[in-house]
């Protein structure tokens, strides 16, 4: 193995875990009260992240095992809810007075946050309705983050041995999830821009998401390279899917629908499934 090859494994890796540095920075140019424009890139984010996991990253999968196990496509499936089940996990040990998934005695909670100081204009949901939880929004921000860090990790070190094996596969897998990181990497900035008004703190948490990926390619190639093959690369996209497609139904919808109006939540998702099939469709 060349050291030529490693070094652009690991810049295609480098180069789709930043994009969510794209989304992050535009978040910056929405407008603090403008919550439609909320709901719409979190639909667009889950369109993105669903079509992506149904339509590519799944059925490589199952391709890929269906070479290597007569049940191939059965163990796909099977991963693809284990990542779910993975996710779910995850989400059940965290906390229930900080998870934002867990149902309050209080629904007024989830709209009602403290006045504004200084005269400052605080969001609300639509026109004569109670401010926003900002709260709230600031851990939607931080735990979509977090979640979507654990999802680019495995993508990190995909991206970085298929760039081994095949460098045309390498770019196109690359440049297929920069894609899909920088509506990710908007929907980590928004919540977290709309809640505290600090372009730094919704700038930072957005790349650490995208870290995460060339952070996954640098551990697998310490210690999993030796070990790991095209079967068990095969699992890891599976499960990939599942936890995508987890964190789209489970958290990027729900908060999508909080601040919707006139379906722009729908609008977004149809509309981020279609830049997702337009842009593999380019790529094949």
């Amino acid at each position: 193995m060349e050291l030529n090859q490693i070094i652009v494994a690991f810049a295609l890796t480098a180069f789709a875990g930043f994009s969510t540095i794209i989304g992050a920075i535009m978040a910056f140019f929405t407008k603090k009260d403008d919550l439609r424009i909320l709901s719409f890139g979190l639909g667009f984010s889950s369109g993105v992240m669903i079509y992506i996991s149904f339509m590519e990253i799944l059925p490589h999968s199952i391709v890929s095992m269906q070479e290597h196990h007569k049940n191939g496509e059965l163990l796909a499936l099977a991963c693809f809810f284990g990542g779910i089940l993975l996710s779910l996990i995850i989400d059940r040990l965290i906390p229930k007075d900080v998870n934002p998934h867990e149902p309050r005695n209080d629904l007024s909670e989830l709209k009602i946050c403290p006045l504004p100081k200084n005269n400052e204009k605080t969001p609300h949901f639509h026109p004569g309705e109670p401010i926003i939880n900002t709260r709230t929004l600031k851990r939607t921000g931080i735990f979509t983050a977090i979640a979507i860090a654990i999802h680019n990790f495995p993508e990190g070190f995909a991206i970085f041995y298929a760039s081994l094996e095949n460098i045309s596969f390498g770019i196109a897998i690359a440049i297929a999830i920069a894609i899909h990181n920088i509506p990710e990497g908007l929907a980590v900035s928004l919540p977290l821009y709309h809640a505290t008004n600090d372009k730094k703190k919704a700038f930072i948490y957005s790349a650490l998401s995208g870290f995460a990926e060339p952070l996954g390619a640098l551990i697998g190639y310490l210690i999993l390279l030796p070990f790991i093959g095209e079967l068990a690369l095969a699992v890891s996209f599976a499960l990939v899917a599942g936890i995508m497609v987890f964190i789209s139904l489970d958290e990027l919808l729900p908060a999508a629908k909080t601040y919707d109006k006139a379906h722009d939540s729908l609008y977004g998702l149809i509309i981020g499934m279609g830049v997702m099939a337009l842009s593999l469709y380019l790529l094949d």
